[in-house]
């Protein structure tokens, strides 16, 4: 199988689709893998990286798209991205489908492309196996954010998260005690923050609690527990998850005004629509901005600024399915592992996961 690995344009985005590694594994089993010009710098891989690998350097993005039956990114494609993919083709990245312009989705299913979406690929438990790694670092990279965020330099309102002899620690919220809200906690509490976790499975609480100990207090997602806890807290990381759909909307406008001025606001549903009534997605490079007094971080691809780390671990886990579909091609991959079923969106001109599109049929939708 072709084989493409395109440099990555969206903004601050410094992973890449493949390691050399993998590159390696795939050119031995006869594929052939083109890689674009520097596209793995920002993950600490050279041309030469690849070439050594056995992979071939092309230089532009027309022909990282135009030769490969397969493309491999990570970011969902870019407006001019969408204009390379060929008819046919199978596309993996995390594509973050359901927060996306209709106007893309439709241009899938007009040029019958095979949409991957990694971050939907889940195993019969319910575990999502390729986003788990990338929730892991973003969880772990949460309390680093927030203690930056609250310095003074930094716009905050000058508190330490663990406090001090005779000073109370950073009084911390997170809503959704998933992967990354539990991750979040871990390392906030071993920081000495005080902690307060909410979700609405009361099973998910549970098991957070099992994992970590008592040292944090929990509850049920209410909008009455939500409303309430937010008002003391110094930092608020809403991690929100709905596989498939739209992050649902968790903290109101109304709710952010009854928040302490400078408190640190994380919205890492932002990907998926956020989950906060007044958050925008911002960059690396800007991450931040103040709305109703409260600094809001919504950036939607923090594990990319650990580029490295990042994609070697996501690589990982979608190793397996890239390999599949190299070895069989993405019909017969499709039939024989149901994981990655759920995670292919679009195919051949049909809508796989029809809440992606308003009710009514669209391109290619059937009736």
């Amino acid at each position: 199988m072709d084989i493409g690995v395109p440099r990555e344009r969206r903004p601050f985005e410094f992973r890449v689709g493949l390691t050399p590694a993998f590159v390696t594994l795939l050119a031995e089993a006869g594929h052939t893998v083109y890689i674009e010009h520097q596209a793995g710098l920002g993950a600490g891989f050279s041309d030469d990286d690849f070439k050594q690998a056995g992979g071939r350097i092309v230089y532009s993005p027309d022909e990282a798209f135009g030769r490969a039956e397969l493309v491999l990114k990570v970011a969902r494609p870019t407006v001019g991205e969408m204009d390379l993919l060929a008819d046919g083709q199978t596309v993996m990245g995390i594509l973050h489908l359901p927060s996306a312009r209709i106007d893309k989705i439709e241009t899938l299913l007009a040029r019958r492309v095979t949409a991957v979406a990694y971050e939907q690929i889940q195993l019969a438990d319910g575990t999502l196996p390729v986003l788990k790694p990338l929730s892991q670092i973003c969880g772990r990279m949460i309390p680093q954010l927030a203690a930056n965020l609250l310095q003074n330099d930094r716009g905050g309102k000058g508190i330490l998260i663990g406090g001090a002899p005779g000073v109370p620690p950073a009084e911390v919220v997170i809503i959704g005690a998933g992967v990354v809200g539990s991750e979040a906690a871990r390392i906030f509490l071993s920081q000495g923050a005080h902690v307060t976790l909410l979700d609405r499975d009361l099973a998910q609480l549970q098991r957070a609690e099992e994992r970590l100990g008592g040292g944090m207090a929990t509850l049920v997602a209410t909008p009455f527990n939500v409303e309430r806890v937010i008002r003391f807290a110094d930092v608020v990381a809403a991690a929100v998850l709905v596989p498939g759909e739209k992050a649902p909307q968790v903290i109101s406008r109304s709710m952010v005004r009854q928040m302490k001025p400078r408190t640190v606001l994380l919205d890492l549903s932002i990907d998926e629509g956020g989950c906060v009534e007044t958050s925008r997605p911002t960059t690396h490079f800007e991450p931040t901005f103040l709305e109703e007094g409260v600094i809001h971080y919504c950036v939607p691809n923090v594990p990319g600024a650990v580029a490295r780390t990042a994609t070697h671990a996501f690589l990982n886990a979608a190793w397996p399915y890239i390999q599949k579909i190299a070895e069989l091609g993405i019909g017969a991959a499709v039939e024989v592992d149901p994981a990655l079923r759920r995670g292919t969106l679009t195919h051949d001109g049909r809508l796989l996961a029809p809440g992606l599109l308003p009710a009514g049929p669209a391109i290619g939708q059937e009736e």
